[in-house]
């Protein structure tokens, strides 16, 4: 009567002691007597005392490694890769993954230093920044072959980072900068030009207005003349008479304009009251000379 008691309250310490809870996203191995017997995940679980084992919590969840790798490119320049892998162990391959691999992360490394060192050496160093996807792809694919096996899923691979030497990073943003540079160069250049030669189009077409102004000035001024020289021979003066009051005429009014301005000097000569008659001769019979000149050349060249 009294052992009764003590068996029942052992059994249930026993099966107390039977009991283990597996959290969520994670699995459990349990080994009876040292072999594996069965996997357990999230709930409440049962194991024989003293009989059945279990392991540590494994993670189902997908994980991230990060490994950076140093390789040499084509063009003979050192770079530091860093190459983020995602993995994950499936339900079903929770067995293979804790027996077959001691140690994944070092396993995935080693492929992934493997796969960098045979790809980046066949790239230069401007195709390793376009081609990283490639690269990515590479690792994935061969990752994913080589781990499966093992009970390992690879769900992405990244380049996440390509760090080149220092000193190699610094040529390249002086090569860079010089580029820009003539680029700007090139613009400015364009721009100088065009300037040239809009300011030499607007200088032609000031110069072309100009001389069409002092044409049709001088076009009126003839035109008023011959209308004066005109009225003058209505009102019974000569054309000599009429020619030599316009000239007079224009004489005082360039005197009353220079006299406008304050700051300007008149020298007057001594004349007479025929000296607008005497100017008239002296021209006309400067341009009868001028003629006949150019007359005399003439038959001359003939």
């Amino acid at each position: 009567m009294i052992a009764t008691p003590f068996l029942v309250f052992l059994i249930i310490i026993l099966l107390a002691m039977g009991l283990f809870i597996v959290k969520q996203q994670t699995a459990v191995i349990v080994e009876r007597l040292g072999k594996f017997h069965s996997v357990r995940y999230a709930g409440l679980n049962f194991k024989w005392p003293f009989i059945d084992t279990k392991s540590k919590p494994i993670n189902l969840r997908i994980q991230q490694l990060d490994v950076i790798v140093e390789t040499k490119t084509k063009d003979d320049v050192f770079v530091h890769l860093k190459v983020s892998t995602q993995f994950q162990i499936p339900k079903d391959r929770v067995k293979d993954a804790y027996y077959k691999l001691e140690d994944p992360a070092a396993q995935i490394t080693s492929y992934i230093f493997d796969v960098v060192r045979a790809e980046v050496p066949k790239m230069r160093l401007d195709d390793v920044f376009v081609r990283k996807d490639d690269i990515a792809i590479a690792i994935k694919s061969e990752l994913n072959d080589a781990m499966m096996e093992y009970g390992y899923n690879i769900i992405k691979t990244l380049v996440t980072d390509i760090d080149p030497d220092a000193q190699v990073k610094a040529a390249m943003n002086r090569i860079n900068a010089a580029e820009r540079e003539k680029v700007a160069a090139q613009y400015e250049g364009d721009a100088q030009r065009i300037l040239i030669v809009e300011r030499a189009k607007a200088e032609a077409e000031s110069k072309r207005l100009q001389g069409k102004g002092i044409a049709d000035q001088r076009r009126e001024i003839a035109r008023g003349l011959e209308e004066s020289v005109d009225v003058l021979n209505r009102a019974g003066i000569n054309p000599q008479e009429a020619s030599a009051l316009i000239v007079i005429t224009q004489h005082y009014d360039t005197l009353q304009a220079i006299g406008q301005d304050t700051k300007s000097n008149l020298i007057l000569l001594p004349n007479n009251p025929n000296a607008a008659s005497e100017m008239l001769n002296d021209m006309v019979v400067s341009l009868v000379a001028a003629n006949k000149i150019a007359e005399d050349n003439k038959q001359e060249e003939k």
